[in-house]
């Protein structure tokens, strides 16, 4: 996508987002925080993720309306290893998808925000998934596991896979990396392993602001 200087059009968070703005706007607040004040990694950390700026910058005009809650790395790093399980019950990490941009979110079925973005989080995958991008959703239940698979088939998501961490380690991997706050947790990560963004709180997934976002990521 080429970059012609005019702001994008957004449009106002609506239903549920609405109820959850004030918690949002907080949770977003402590992100920035986090962001600010965590050791610097290295230069040869740093020196990894210096070509994923462009993406940064890139998307940065984009985080607005339905989106607005994402915070932009002002200067990408490589993603925090995060270990969980696949449909098979494989052990995969940030690795395996390596080559392709990947929007990851850490829900549960006993989060109502959670529930309520997974239908729009499948649709975007449904429109933007391939070999460039993937949508993945990490269920984080670690009790009466049978909800999942209820939730699953009632919301009737069909193109997301399912990933899930019984031991919930994730996201206690990416509170300690001041990454996560609380549920959902949302993780914008490009084709080279680098985090370029990362969002507190619910959001309109399939809106025309998030489908802008990600095809800015993919530079369509």
């Amino acid at each position: 996508m080429t970059d012609t200087g005019q702001t994008p059009k957004s449009r106002a968070p609506s239903g549920l987002f609405k109820r959850v703005a004030l918690g949002l706007g907080a949770a977003v607040a402590v992100l920035g925080v986090l962001y600010g004040t965590m050791p610097q990694i290295g230069k040869e950390s740093a020196g990894a993720c210096a070509a994923s700026a462009d993406a940064a910058r890139r998307i940065a005009p984009y985080a607005r309306g339905e989106v607005a809650s994402l915070v932009v790395a002002k200067n990408p790093t490589p993603a925090v290893p995060i270990a969980f399980d696949g449909p098979d019950g494989a052990r995969l990490g940030l690795e395996n998808f390596r080559g392709k941009a990947v929007l990851v979110n850490l829900w549960a079925t006993w989060c109502l925000p959670c529930r309520a973005e997974m239908p729009a989080l499948d649709r975007l995958q449904a429109k933007l998934g391939g070999d460039a991008f993937e949508v993945v959703t990490i269920n984080i239940d670690t009790a009466r596991l049978e909800r999942r698979e209820a939730f699953w088939k009632e919301t009737g998501l069909s193109s997301l896979t399912f990933y899930s961490d019984q031991k919930a380690d994730v996201f206690q991997t990416l509170k300690r990396a001041g990454k996560a706050v609380g549920l959902p947790t949302t993780l914008l990560i490009d084709s080279k392993g680098c985090e370029v963004g990362v969002m507190a709180g619910p959001a309109e997934w399939d809106s025309e602001d998030a489908v802008r976002l990600v095809s800015a990521l993919l530079d369509k």
